[in-house]
């Protein structure tokens, strides 16, 4: 990738990096805890892993047998810096929505003349 927001962006691209993400935020965990809610092969998992571990999201250690893998959230945080304009746009047009609709909330609703009846 040729710039870290990019990796980070395609990295969370997939639901089940996403799904890992969110497992990890609970504490460190094994490959083998991370398979268990996904239909999919403890390989498969890892291969997800590994794109995690490129973009800078997720780290490996090592303690005796066990590898724990572990959030890194650096990467999150200068992607939230980066959205953080266009949710502060968003908010901006919401809120002048909001008055807007308050505003004809407000307005009397305009007479209503009464239909008149075709004879028949």
């Amino acid at each position: 990738m040729a710039d870290q927001l990019s990796a980070t962006f395609a990295a969370l691209a997939d639901p089940t990096r996403r799904a890992i993400l969110a497992r990890l935020i609970e504490g460190d965990c094994s490959v083998t805890a991370l398979a268990e809610p996904f239909a999919m092969s403890q390989p498969a998992v890892s291969k997800h892993l590994k794109v995690l571990e490129r973009a800078g999201l997720v780290s490996r250690g090592r303690e005796a047998q066990w590898r724990p893998c572990r959030i890194d959230a650096g990467p999150l945080k200068d992607a939230t810096d980066w959205l953080e304009p266009y949710r502060r746009l968003w908010e901006a047009r919401f809120d002048r929505l909001d008055a807007y609709l308050a505003e004809l909330q407000a307005e009397p609703a305009p007479p209503t003349r009464p239909r008149s009846r075709k004879p028949r």
